[in-house]
């Protein structure tokens, strides 16, 4: 339900004429999703190459009310994704002012709330709570306690004198605060096995007990988790009973489509540099080609987070260039592209086998990147003049730190430098520059790539 700010209703009889309706939290989010999917309208905001799988299941998932667990290696957004529920909820909820839980005003649910809405009736006074505010994430760590998630006794109030039974001593925890929202647990086998023996009784009779006492508190809450599938399923890291309250189990995956790599960096990317598309391509299709890899580890996955880093490196690599020889322009070339192999190769894990050659395997994997993007940028362009000029001994300067007119005077005769740069959409000097490098790279690949067959054998010399 939205409403303008001067229109809420402050109290419970304000709110009943109003003609508000009650929804629990499942509820509202399933219709939500429905009205959206009937109005053509995606929730799912900066979600790619996840349409026609994961996306489908997760809408089902919440159709049907249920508790949901992700599975997923790292990078794969899951986080993203359990964040983004938060879109589902209504704009603003009405809850009891000053409650400690954030309850519903037609249905008090602490003792506290219970005591203030007979006391007060209709008067009761209502304040309203935006829906960013009821989403709650907690990051799975070992030394997380009962106390964190469910509550604990609060020492302080028996200080001031209450007893040790009274339902007021009890400091809630981040679940019972998360009532009428959505909790979020990343990481979820990482939490000790008695943590999630104390969650059992919250996933399905939705009560909790604090050191013995069991207080009948009906939380509205929709659980979420994320796991690693090595750890939810193989390790035993999640007990039995845990598992079962979950209603779904959705495996989430990296975009299989070179054009969602590409969202995923211009999306997530800060660049300090312009970056041509089509190297925001080479270094989504190298990431590519590490997941399809056997020499990495494919049970740690290569997050999305290696593309975006690479991105970035290529364009910081850019902006030092042109620090250096005083360009106007910072315009990342193919030439920064190898970079990346020295600064992010300890982003990915290797097979035990592979030790001492992680620098070949990723030097070779970025060319074959780069072949495959160029013969793609470059078809229908004839680079034949390109290539008898260099066999004929015209020399081509490039490198790191040589200013992009130096690459482009040595090439200043050739028509065919305006052929290619027409194809790629160069427009500048430096895209230019980078456009010619391109070239330059098909035609070294095309007549050396036929003698790598796969990753074992020795990179280019």
């Amino acid at each position: 339900m939205t409403v303008e700010e001067h229109a809420k209703p402050a109290t419970l009889g304000e709110l009943r004429a109003s003609g508000h309706r009650e929804r629990s939290v499942k509820q509202e989010i399933a219709e939500n999703l429905l009205t959206a999917l009937a109005e053509g309208q995606s929730p799912w905001h900066g979600l790619f190459g996840l349409e026609d799988t994961v996306l489908p299941q997760l809408e089902r998932a919440l159709i049907a009310h249920h508790d949901f667990v992700l599975l997923g290696e790292r990078g794969q957004g899951k986080t993203r994704l359990l964040r983004s529920l938060a879109n589902l909820l209504d704009e603003w909820t009405p809850v009891i002012a000053g409650s400690e839980l954030g309850e519903h005003p037609y249905r008090p649910i602490t003792p506290a709330a219970i005591r203030r809405a007979k006391e007060l009736g209709d008067e009761l006074p209502v304040a309203w709570r935006h829906r960013s505010e009821r989403y709650t994430e907690k990051l799975a760590t070992p030394d997380t306690s009962v106390g964190d998630l469910i509550g604990d006794i609060d020492p302080v109030r028996i200080a001031e004198g209450r007893s040790l039974g009274d339902p007021d001593t009890i400091a809630y925890g981040l679940i019972p605060r998360a009532h009428r929202g959505i909790v979020a647990i990343n990481e979820l086998p990482d939490l000790a096995e008695r943590i999630q023996v104390a969650m059992l009784n919250v996933m399905e009779e939705r009560d909790i007990q604090v050191r013995g006492h069991t207080l009948r508190l009906p939380l509205d809450v929709l659980m979420v988790a994320s796991a690693n599938p090595e750890d939810y399923t193989n390790r035993g890291r999640i007990i039995t009973p845990l598992k079962d309250r979950f209603g779904a189990e959705i495996r989430t995956h990296y975009p299989s489509e070179l054009e969602a790599e590409v969202a995923v960096i211009e999306q997530e990317a800060s660049l300090a540099a312009s970056v041509p598309r089509y190297l925001a391509e080479v270094v989504a299709r190298f990431t590519q080609l590490l997941r399809e890899s056997s020499s990495v580890d494919q049970r740690s996955g290569v997050s999305a987070r290696f593309s975006i880093a690479a991105a970035e490196t290529v364009a910081a690599s850019a902006l030092r260039r042109a620090t250096l020889t005083g360009e106007a322009e910072a315009v990342a070339r193919v030439v920064d592209l190898g970079v990346v192999v020295d600064v992010l190769r300890g982003k990915v894990e290797f097979e035990s086998g592979e030790e001492g050659r992680e620098q070949e395997v990723l030097g070779h994997l970025l060319r074959r990147a780069t072949a495959d993007v160029a013969r793609r940028a470059l078809g229908g362009v004839d680079v034949g003049p390109l290539l008898t000029a260099v066999e004929n001994g015209q020399t081509v300067t490039t490198g790191e730190l040589v200013p992009a007119k130096a690459v482009l005077a040595s090439v200043e005769d050739l028509s065919v430098v305006d052929v290619i740069a027409r194809q790629l959409g160069a427009s500048n000097t430096g895209e230019r520059a980078s456009a010619v490098e391109l070239a330059l790279e098909a035609l070294y690949l095309a007549r050396r790539l036929d003698k790598v067959s796969d990753s074992k054998t020795s990179v280019y010399g």
